[in-house]
């Protein structure tokens, strides 16, 4: 697909155009945290088969309805912390930059996958586990930017922001394209239990429905996908991989952040009717589920 777009055409008429205009498709995820990992030729490749996807939306006369874009790790920065610090890692920044440079001829957004819970997990004796969960704390103070933050969300995507602007892309908006907490995990799995996966989800909820922006960007607010609907019974990894859905495999609920009409999904409805979701008022402008199974999640393997 990164060489040839009749094969993104092929794809766009096989899994976006047939389900058009009943399911309201504004988006298309090109691979998933490609960049800093392992594999140097997906990364060579993801820069053509996010233009041959966009091109091939353009013959559809589909770009004004489709973002096309695609979710990167905290692994593609070098550091972090404090966020004004934060910048791409060198290795990463030669096949980052021409994506920017795309994206900001589209207008796309910057993608980040961020997790409270991951940085949390890795370094318990030093992180403020309030401070991940949007608890009451007494927060991290950047002494570059006089910022301060009171809770850990913020500051990664600030951090996101500061490797933008570092980079010369400072008009670029950051969204937050998964986030979440597990709800269970190994032994050394630090912090996964449902009490905590519901305080950060819940929390999250009712920072997002503030519609504020960070301290670095406040007047840009802050938009995030939840990870996820769905345990991922099958997933390989550790046990907290397996723990991040709002329901379990089975369908019953894992637990409830505060949505009003929560119910079991039954065996016979593996999936609720986007009708449903909107009747029981569970999706807001700045608050959406993004399942793993999304139809518009595009593998550049194909």
């Amino acid at each position: 697909m990164s060489v040839n777009e009749d094969r993104a055409m092929e794809w766009l008429k096989e899994n976006v155009q047939p389900f058009l205009p009943d399911t309201h498709i504004r988006g298309i995820a090109v691979g998933n945290e490609v960049l800093g990992g392992a594999d140097q030729g997906l990364a060579e490749a993801l820069l053509g088969a996010i233009k041959n996807v966009y091109s091939a939306l353009g013959r559809l006369q589909l770009t004004g309805l489709i973002e096309v874009s695609t979710p990167h790790s905290e692994a593609v920065f070098a550091n972090s912390y404090p966020p004004s610090s934060c910048t791409f890692k060198e290795s990463v920044f030669i096949y980052m930059k021409p994506i920017l440079d795309f994206f900001s001829q589209t207008g796309a957004p910057f993608y980040v996958n961020a997790y409270p819970f991951l940085a949390y997990k890795n370094d318990p004796e030093h992180i403020d586990i309030n401070y991940a969960l949007f608890k009451p704390n007494s927060g991290v103070y950047d002494a570059k930017t006089g910022l301060h933050y009171d809770n850990m969300l913020d500051a990664q995507i600030d951090a996101a922001y500061a490797a933008l602007e570092a980079a010369g892309y400072d008009k670029m908006e950051v969204l937050v394209s998964e986030t979440g907490w597990a709800s269970a995990g190994d032994e050394n799995e630090a912090g996964a239990t449902v009490q905590n996966a519901r305080t950060y989800n819940f929390n999250l909820r009712k920072r997002l429905f503030k519609k504020k922006g960070t301290p670095l960007r406040p007047k840009i607010v802050v938009k995030a996908y939840c990870f996820a609907l769905f345990n991922e019974n099958l997933k390989p990894g550790p046990a907290s991989e397996r723990h991040f859905g709002l329901f379990k495999a089975d369908g019953s609920i894992a637990y409830n952040i505060g949505f009003r009409g929560l119910k079991p999904s039954g065996a016979s409805r593996s999936l609720l009717s986007l009708k449903d979701v909107r009747a029981r008022g569970w999706v807001t402008s700045y608050f959406m589920v993004l399942t793993t199974c999304i139809a518009a999640l595009l593998a550049l393997t194909m």
